[in-house]
């Protein structure tokens, strides 16, 4: 397995999409209602390989990445042969992922406290390894408003 296995709930939400997948597999109800019961390890394979399907489509489409802690914010722009990173640091004890410490953060762009900094990263040769990895350390795939606003407002 390349990545991480949906969770019940992810499977749950992609119920019509797996039976679309063991079709193509040209698996039956009944069929994988059997694997479950007497091959539960060959199942266990068909789950892996779909959950990896779904995580290549996602990252494939992904075009921006989020990654926002107490006191930094990283937005990637996902390019196709490089991310464009802006990094903001928070030099003082506002918590940005608070309400009020990103109302601080809005109202105090220009302040002594606020450090921005940008960066381009080459892909390894598998750039949606990388960017899975960035998800597993807890950024989230976004439509991109925050680039946009902070590249427009440094660039």
């Amino acid at each position: 397995m390349k990545y991480t296995r949906l969770t019940k709930e992810q499977f749950e939400e992609l119920h019509q999409e797996f039976i679309n997948f063991l079709a193509t597999q040209s698996v039956t109800a009944d069929e994988w209602a059997n694997l479950k019961a007497n091959k539960p390890e060959l199942a266990e394979i068909e789950l892996d390989v779909f959950s990896d399907l779904i995580w290549e489509g996602a990252l494939n489409a992904a075009k921006y990445l989020e990654h926002i802690s107490p006191n930094q914010m990283h937005l990637f722009r996902l390019n196709d042969t490089n991310m464009h990173v802006i990094g903001v640091k928070i030099k003082n004890d506002n918590d940005i992922t608070t309400t009020e410490g990103y109302n601080w953060l809005r109202e105090n762009l220009m302040n002594d406290d606020v450090e921005f900094l940008q960066a381009k990263k080459e892909y390894s040769a598998d750039k949606n390894l990388d960017k899975f990895k960035l998800i597993e350390q807890g950024a989230v795939i976004t439509k991109g408003d925050l680039f946009q606003f902070f590249d427009k407002l440094i660039n």
